[in-house]
């Protein structure tokens, strides 16, 4: 695959490689996430972060909060130093208890919110996914259940509102469309 090679190179231009995957919901962003697991991992170690497991429920998703965890996970995987975060369960809409993550050689975030703008200069690649907003609401409420669909339905303007506000599209370095 073309893209793994490119990737396989910008990393090598950065010591402690990060990165991330971006895009509308339901564009297939955590499906690049695992084959980009999948193919650095045979010679490297590879952690992937969703950014699912680090919002603060719907409504406080793509907060200050956020920018905050990506940042600290984004120094410690510069610092080789092991990352501590709390995973939200959806289920009783709380974080669950501190998990240390390990140390790697390269960093996969990916979802929503991980190109950051505050990141930016820190990855080594920021994959924009592209889907028509429609088609993504589709796949999301086949996958999860129509009961996301209201929530799904506010995402679209709080995803949108949030890319504009930090460039992601803008400032990927590869553009996939699905």
């Amino acid at each position: 695959m073309e893209l793994i090679a490119a990737l396989s190179d910008l990393c090598k231009e950065k010591s402690r490689p990060v990165i991330a995957i971006d895009g509308p919901a339901g564009a297939g962003k955590t499906t690049l996430a695992q084959e980009l697991f999948r193919a650095f991992s045979t010679k490297s170690s590879v952690q992937v972060i969703h950014m699912d497991d680090l919002y603060d429920g719907w409504g406080n998703a793509l907060s200050s909060d956020l920018s905050k965890i990506l940042q600290y996970l984004v120094s410690q995987h510069e610092a080789k130093s092991p990352a501590k975060i709390q995973r939200y369960n959806w289920e009783s809409s709380s974080f669950g208890q501190s998990e240390e993550l390990p140390v790697c050689d390269l960093l996969i975030l990916e979802g929503v919110g991980c190109g950051d703008k505050e990141l930016q200069d820190h990855l080594a690649a920021l994959i924009w996914m592209e889907i028509d907003p429609a088609d993504g609401l589709k796949r999301v409420i086949d996958r999860d259940g129509a009961q996301v669909k209201e929530e799904m339905e506010k995402w679209l303007g709080t995803q949108a509102e949030y890319f504009l506000q930090h460039s992601t599209r803008e400032k990927a370095d590869f553009i996939l469309t699905t």
